[in-house]
């Protein structure tokens, strides 16, 4: 990677953001166009008499408005499906109804139909595939159909040719802008995206990455069990925030082999510990992404990390996510349950933030829920996060599950989680997440004041 561009690189706070900023701005943009333009439009062919046009350039400025007002209350995947919704049917119908090809004089409104494609890619990239591709495919066969056809549902209703020559260069030019301005958004983001997964695998192969250690306390004070937190020190730009790296190795599918290198690191840290007998009573919790549970050699990977350390798998805790659980049901349970049937237990991480149901906590073979911390940050002085942390916590302890808190960070959190019956606590108020050694000292610390 040169040095321009790998600077160009590190200086976007974040890459995903500026995607998603990159399309939200594109999108406002063709919201805005698209009210200027049929304002422009329906002015001139109302003065003509065609009021068929006039009605589509309303609903064009119409559907402008609804995407510009859904963009600004950040329902962004409503904006989006009633953009190229509307788009299609609009650049389809004028194609097919008011635009129909002659001997001199050929469609062009089709022509849209491709950098529309070419945006959905941009636009719906964070989407499921399904939709994504659904998308694209219809405006691509919509293309071809439209240009090898005279086919229209209409006759009769064709614009007269004085009015589509000159459209015929307009819609040409203004198609071919449109095209290379969605290409040039492209290529930019797969630049980006290259130069994220490029430094990711530099950084694994050459030992970037650490694992440190945020210790997990239970009401008397001790330090029962830890959580592996990955960090990366950049050999050049120094520690890089998880929430700047993470979402990128999610995107790229290094957070298979990533997750799967924390897994056996912490593996070998348990294999460490048990040498200590302050230590070897500890269980240490691993974040575990959809992408790499979804594996299908996951559980075999597991069970051979766990025999090759030669640790109690007891001691190993996975945390998925509520956003596993809604996915795919049936196989987290099977997969959960071999797992577990080997000694290995779950939690349920961020719990309260997703829309997992009670049906489904009562199907999985769960140990623990984990109160996410934006519900501990201001649980005493919101009532809505104060009602859903003793929700959390009531419904834990009637199903026999551990309740353990995270993100606390004052003493009077701490209190008034104790106060409602949670059992365990992990944040800043007591540590933050530690090198191993640093780890070891200060749990050997607190067993010694304890």
């Amino acid at each position: 990677m040169d040095g321009k561009r790998l600077q160009q690189f590190w200086n976007s706070s974040d890459l995903a953001l500026i995607h998603h900023r990159r399309e939200r701005r594109v999108r406002v943009l063709a919201s805005f166009l698209m009210w200027v333009l049929g304002g422009i439009w329906a002015v001139y062919f109302s003065l003509q008499g065609n009021w068929i046009v006039v009605a589509v350039d309303l609903v064009l400025m119409g559907t402008g408005v609804a995407v510009f007002v859904l963009s600004w209350l950040h329902h962004d995947r409503s904006a989006r499906l009633l953009l190229f919704g509307v788009l299609l049917l609009v650049i389809g119908g004028i194609s097919a109804v008011l635009d129909v090809p002659n001997a001199t004089i050929p469609r062009s409104t089709h022509l849209y139909l491709l950098p529309l494609g070419v945006a959905a890619m941009m636009a719906f990239r964070d989407e499921p595939r399904w939709l994504r591709y659904s998308v694209i495919i219809v405006c691509l066969l919509s293309f071809v159909g439209l240009a090898g056809s005279y086919w229209t549902p209409l006759p009769g209703f064709n614009l007269p040719d004085a009015t589509r020559r000159p459209g015929t260069w307009v819609n040409a030019f203004a198609a071919i802008f449109c095209l290379f301005a969605m290409l040039h958004v492209l290529q930019t983001d797969a630049v980006q995206r290259s130069a994220w997964e490029e430094e990711l695998l530099e950084a694994l192969s050459s030992g970037q990455f650490q694992v440190h250690y945020q210790p997990q306390l239970d009401s008397h004070g001790h330090v029962i069990g830890a959580e592996a937190l990955l960090r990366w020190y950049h050999p050049k730009r120094g520690p890089i925030p998880p929430g700047k790296f993470i979402p990128h190795a999610e995107e790229t599918g290094l957070i298979i082999p990533i997750g799967k290198w924390v897994l056996e690191t912490a593996c070998a840290q348990l294999r460490l510990w048990m040498d200590d007998p302050v230590l070897s009573q500890l269980c240490l919790a691993v974040n575990i992404s959809q992408k790499q549970f979804n594996q299908g050699r996951f559980e075999h990977d597991v069970l051979a990390m766990i025999k090759r350390h030669q640790i109690d798998p007891s001691r190993l805790q996975l945390e998925i996510t509520e956003t596993m659980v809604v996915k795919d049901m049936e196989e987290l349970s099977r997969k959960m349950a071999s797992l577990v049937s080997l000694g290995v237990t779950f939690a349920l991480d961020d719990f309260g933030t997703g829309y997992s149901s009670l049906s489904h906590l009562k199907r999985l073979p769960l140990n623990k829920l984990k109160i996410d911390q934006s519900f501990v940050f201001d649980v005493l002085t919101d009532s809505n996060s104060e009602a859903i942390v003793r929700t959390v916590i009531g419904l834990g302890n009637n199903m026999g599950l551990t309740v353990i808190a995270e993100g606390v960070e004052t003493a009077a959190q701490h209190q008034f989680l104790l106060d409602s019956g949670c059992q365990q606590f992990q944040g800043y108020l007591f540590s933050k997440a530690l090198p191993p050694a640093a780890f070891t000292e200060f749990t050997l610390t607190r067993a010694a004041i304890t």
